[in-house]
């Protein structure tokens, strides 16, 4: 018996010890490709290098890292890619999206039920199915987007489809450079294919182009923004991040929630208070990750998002979160359009988008088997179908009752402000436990009392379908624009009047 105890303490020291080393190499890796970065800019800018250099020098470098901190598992990231690019070559333009969606992810689900179940269960580390993650939005993706600019007609488009839809294959270096190049493999973020290709290209804002825009355009072909101080700021925001969580991650174990004596002695308010204390102090971890990926893209030159109106540079076109608009959501849509945000696009424009029922519940599900085979991720999604159709209701039927004066406005928003949070960490504690048997022991902790709740107010308070939603806004703003065209009209009129 000591001898089996000391085995499993031996064997629980090198999964720890391994996973430490993992992190390190992460970390290490993401600060080697901060400066490379800033040397692709500097050295191999577009003016001076030629797109099929700044392609290959990107590859060469992303693998070169996937190596380095992955060792050889990094070669699923060249099969998955290279199965998906034979399925686009081979197959017609007109089904290919569905066969690559298909693909990709079931062999990002292999992996990660591999890693489950023949790996160790439950360990946080750097494992090698992160970056799948990204490389399976950005394959996706572009097959949509590919379908889109090739076997659909114009007119059915989207203004965002129409914006991000691709007129010819890409080659097999610009297809590779795209998933694998070194400033997103660690960590992403996911970006459009065409966006990718005109900053390599160097017009980053070449087909995003809009009249309103030619202004802000031309004062980018006149002088370029340099990144520097973003960079700066974001790198600085990310390692604070770094510190918050290293300092009161273990001060607030989400452990504790389902703790038998911590259930039964602490009062309920207390428990509610813990509750968010310890999912918020889980948060920093991912907005150091988020915010250094979004600063290595920067720091090449990638991420250039137009001008503000005062004429600042916006570098924010593939940022991944908005933390001061997590921390201070009032509503659960809000909460979630400012996490991940470029995987909320990606669950948007292949799924939400195209599901033609129930794209609310389908988007959540994919959602779920994106992020892995740990049941506590299914739990957490089907739990947020539920509060997004119920959070949908309230805000539809509640919020336009309190929107007469500003201090009926700023009650409601304090409270939806604790409601939100509340049920954002409600939602995602089976997220961070993962097993089945301690999230059901949490949520009985709570009688299943968010659930009961949001059910009874999604089914009482009405609203309408989705295409009927859709329809209203079309007419409205079709009222609007022939609203302004009478407005201009008469204006025209009155000044040929004062001009005779």
């Amino acid at each position: 018996n000591r001898s089996t105890q000391n085995t499993k303490r031996f064997s629980h020291l090198q999964q720890v010890t391994s996973s430490v080393s993992l992190q390190v190499n992460f970390v290490v890796c993401q600060l080697c490709a901060l400066l490379s970065a800033f040397w692709f800019r500097l050295f191999l800018h577009p003016s001076k290098t030629s797109p099929v250099i700044r392609h290959v020098v990107a590859t060469l470098l992303g693998l070169y890292f996937a190596l380095f901190c992955f060792g050889w598992y990094a070669l699923h990231f060249l099969v998955q890619s290279g199965l998906t690019y034979g399925i686009m070559i081979l197959t017609g333009v007109e089904h290919m999206h569905k066969y690559c969606l298909l693909v990709a992810l079931s062999y990002l689900s292999l992996c990660q039920i591999t890693r489950v179940y023949v790996f160790d269960y439950g360990m946080y580390s750097a494992d090698f199915t992160g970056p799948m993650m990204v490389i399976t939005q950005k394959i996706t993706s572009l097959a949509f987007e590919i379908h889109d600019g090739m076997a659909r007609k114009e007119e059915h488009l989207t203004p965002g489809q129409k914006i991000l839809a691709i007129r010819r294959m890409p080659s097999l270096l610009e297809y590779f450079s795209y998933n694998c190049n070194f400033m997103g493999i660690l960590a992403g973020p996911t970006s459009s294919y065409n966006d990718y290709i005109a900053f390599i290209e160097g017009d980053p804002r070449r087909h995003r182009d809009q009249e309103a825009d030619r202004k802000s355009n031309n004062k980018l072909r006149q002088s370029e923004p340099s990144p520097n101080t973003e960079v700066v700021r974001k790198v600085a925001t990310s390692f604070f991040c770094l510190l918050v969580f290293l300092s009161v991650c273990k001060v607030f174990p989400v452990e504790r929630n389902i703790d038998d004596d911590f259930i039964a002695n602490v009062p309920v308010y207390a428990q509610v208070v813990y509750l968010y204390l310890s999912m918020l102090t889980t948060r920093p971890k991912y907005y150091f990750v988020w915010t250094l990926a979004d600063a290595i893209n920067n720091a090449a030159g990638f991420g250039f998002n137009g001008y503000d109106e005062d004429g600042s540079p916006r570098w924010d076109l593939i940022s991944n979160l908005r933390i001061l608009n997590i921390e201070l959501a009032t509503s659960f849509k809000v909460f979630l359009d400012n996490w991940n945000i470029q995987t909320a696009h990606w669950l948007k424009r292949v799924c939400y988008e195209r599901c033609p029922y129930h794209p609310t519940a389908a988007t959540f599900i994919l959602s779920a088997m994106w992020h892995g085979a740990y049941p506590g991720y299914y739990l957490t999604f089907l739990t947020g179908i539920v509060i997004t159709l119920a959070a949908r209701a309230v805000r539809h039927n509640v919020r336009p009752r309190f929107l007469h004066s500003p201090t009926h406005k700023l009650v409601y928003d304090v409270i939806t402000w604790a409601a939100t949070q509340i049920a954002i960490c409600y939602t995602v504690v089976p997220f961070v436990l993962l097993s089945v048997g301690p999230s059901l022991k949490f949520y009985r902790s709570w009688y299943f009392g968010l659930h009961i709740g949001c059910i009874l107010l999604a089914v009482a308070l009405p609203v309408k379908p989705r295409h009927l939603r859709l329809k209203d806004q079309q007419k409205n703003l079709l009222q609007r624009k022939v609203q302004h065209h009478l407005e201009d009209t008469a204006r025209n009129c009155s000044q040929k009047e004062k001009d005779t």
